[in-house]
């Protein structure tokens, strides 16, 4: 991060400190961004090895973990995602879908999770890390996007406890 607030590009640490130094200011600029403990719970040791690439990859696995542990499902991606936030019969709610806002919020976060998996979890896990660079900017705004993710989950109900 540069002194504007804006991130720029640097050269990798040779050294372990210089490594620290490093992961120390791309944490600090995560906490600036006041990102979901959840997402530094998933991707800290990559972020001391600056591996934005691994650090993406595994904060997105730790959203489907998380997503697994709340609704009890054992699949994953697409499958896991609609069968848990269907608007039909979900099993997780983020209100009581009773108006259309509240059923196009359901649908659409729906979508946002197939899109986060197909677009950054799904070529991570199928591309070698040379085929998918990762620069420091988008490490910052796909890891605020799952910090984003997981605080729309911290609300979310069990859809037999929520008024549907």
């Amino acid at each position: 991060m540069r002194d504007d607030g804006r991130v720029g590009y640097a050269d990798k640490a040779t050294t372990l400190d210089a490594a620290r130094a490093r992961a120390g200011r791309l944490k600090a600029s995560l906490e600036n961004r006041n990102v979901h403990v959840e997402v530094l719970n998933y991707c800290r040791a990559e972020l001391l090895d600056e591996n934005y690439f691994h650090a993406v990859f595994e904060s997105t696995k730790g959203v489907a973990e998380r997503i697994r542990s709340m609704s009890g499902l054992t699949m994953d991606g697409a499958e896991l995602v609609n069968r848990t936030f269907s608007t039909q019969n979900p099993i997780l709610v983020l209100g009581s879908l009773a108006t259309e806002s509240e059923k196009s919020e359901q649908k659409g976060f729906a979508h946002l999770l197939v899109g986060l998996f197909g677009a950054v979890r799904n070529p991570l896990a199928h591309a070698p890390k040379t085929n998918w660079p990762m620069s420091e900017q988008d490490a910052l705004d796909i890891l605020t996007l799952v910090s984003l993710i997981h605080r729309k989950l911290d609300r979310t109900l069990k859809a037999n406890t929520a008024a549907l």
